[in-house]
């Protein structure tokens, strides 16, 4: 997939998403229109059953509409197959997630080198690749260390340099501050500011006004549509 200037990397036409609890019908989103560009910094704004993390399940391939089309680039994602799809959430998407989501038995290296795994590359260029990206972080230091002797800072950087690994088109961020204090949340906040400056396109999910506030684009949602874009 080719990168275009000012074209849509993500398109979303009129989604809807409905839930079953037994009988009882949930619509999580009730039809959602938006796009995403190279360069973006979106977030995700909205109360608890809003639908922010379905949608954000859904522009990231973790889950499907209901209804609706959603395209990458000029493709419908419905036309992929399983294996394509899985190959594009390991290289063109990149994930962080609230809880880091990172394996304790690894070290912060062979974590951030997780993705290149299942790329096929080979070990030696995993390291060397993984290594430089810890670098850039700021935790080179940390790279033979296990999540649990890393501070929540740190485990999280960890998870960012995970999604960063494959040079993602999109990183998505749910809740990426949720578990860290405020001033650690800044640290975090900042990584992801410079990250928007050299040419990524974030897009994040977030309860919290002053993290959104970081996004030049942001939409809140409501019961399952969006209010204000």
């Amino acid at each position: 997939m080719t990168m275009v200037k000012n074209k849509p990397i993500c398109r979303a036409i009129d989604i809807t998403k409905t839930y079953w609890r037994g009988k009882v019908s949930v619509e999580a989103l009730r039809g959602v229109s938006l796009e995403i560009r190279n360069n973006d910094y979106v977030s995700i704004m909205g109360a608890s059953g809003s639908g922010k993390s379905t949608l954000i399940h859904i522009l990231s391939c973790l889950d499907t509409p209901t209804s609706g089309e959603y395209y990458l680039e000029d493709k419908l994602v419905s036309n992929y197959t399983d294996q394509e799809l899985a190959r594009i959430r390991n290289t063109f998407f990149g994930f962080v997630f609230q809880s880091f989501s990172l394996l304790p038995r690894l070290t912060g290296i062979d974590n951030v080198a997780l993705p290149l795994i299942y790329a096929g590359i080979r070990k030696q260029d995993r390291a060397a690749r993984a290594r430089e990206i810890l670098e850039k972080i700021g935790l080179g230091d940390r790279a033979s260390h296990r999540p649990n002797e890393m501070s929540g800072g740190e485990c999280q950087r960890v998870a960012i340099g995970r999604a960063l690994i494959n040079n993602p088109r999109v990183i998505f961020a749910d809740e990426p501050t949720g578990n860290l204090d405020s001033k650690t949340g800044a640290e975090i906040m900042e990584i992801f500011d410079q990250l928007v400056d050299e040419g990524n396109t974030i897009v994040m999910v977030t309860h919290d006004p002053n993290v959104a506030a970081h996004a030049k684009k942001k939409i809140k949602l409501r019961d399952g549509l969006i209010e204000n874009d």
